[in-house]
């Protein structure tokens, strides 16, 4: 007969193997972490302290990442809808690497993401920085894009259900790549990823946060910026960015630490 003291301890151990960090205002500022779990054989991918995969060896894995999610319909809805997977673009060896929300019509017809108006803005923010999307990674929560009614203009935000199924394609993503820093794009980005329901980003945006102990810096998306285009919003985003920057310890010029002052303003 099974005491209530290893009742406790066993239903204790089931959370830890599967524990995800709550975001509350206070963790804001200092970092938090987000324990990892083994997934799909992957199992070593969540120490970092103990495996260091080649080039050769990340792009394989990536590969295979890819292969199983061209075939995954754990969302029947959104596989019977999309055109393309939208898997990720980018270097194997990134340091940096963006994390979106989900595709748009622009991706779906490309299967590359971030390659619309927010992506071309996207480019242009990683340009400023002094890199290119060649060298960095590039990714999304979702890899399918969100259905929306015959029709219906614009695209749907994704329910916290299919991020929850999503998921952990990414962080399995983010395992092989071991990025120094990621970039999460706007509310939903960081929903996704720390499975956290009603993000404010206007109170996280510029704290660091962390994921299975690589740095995550909260911004707003590309897409705010276009239906946003201030100044004011602008240096904001671009005040994140630098942070980013210290962080890789990227060169920074004069010029970059005053782009989009109030005075001198880069447009």
């Amino acid at each position: 007969m099974r005491t209530g003291n290893e009742a406790s301890q066993k239903s204790s151990a089931q959370t830890q193997s599967r524990k995800r960090i709550q975001l509350r205002e206070t963790d804001f500022i200092p970092l938090f972490r987000y324990q990892s779990v083994p997934l799909l054989g992957l199992d070593q991918l969540g120490k970092p302290e103990q495996i260091e995969l080649s080039e050769g060896e990340k792009a394989r894995a990536l590969e295979e990442l890819r292969r199983e999610v061209l075939k995954c319909a754990k969302c029947p809805h959104l596989a019977k809808t999309r055109k393309n997977v939208v898997f990720g673009v980018g270097n194997v060896n990134a340091s940096l690497m963006f994390v979106g929300e989900a595709p748009g019509v622009e991706e779906d017809e490309q299967g590359e993401p971030f390659v619309g108006k927010a992506g071309q803005l996207l480019t242009k923010i990683i340009q400023a920085m002094g890199l290119s999307r060649e060298i960095v990674y590039i990714g999304n929560v979702l890899k399918c894009r969100p259905d929306t009614q015959p029709g219906a203009p614009g695209n749907r935000k994704p329910t916290f259900e299919e991020m929850r199924t999503c998921v952990p394609y990414l962080e399995r993503q983010i395992l092989i790549i071991r990025p120094k820093v990621i970039v999460a794009l706007g509310a939903t980005a960081v929903e996704g990823l720390f499975e956290k329901r009603n993000v404010q980003i206007t109170k996280i945006r510029g704290h660091w946060l962390e994921w299975n102990r690589i740095p995550v810096m909260p911004t707003y998306h590309p897409s705010y910026l276009l239906r946003n285009p201030s100044v004011a919003v602008k240096r904001e985003v671009w005040e994140d960015m630098l942070k980013v920057m210290e962080m890789l310890g990227l060169p920074i010029t004069d010029k970059q630490r005053n782009y989009f002052k109030r005075y001198g303003t880069k447009e």
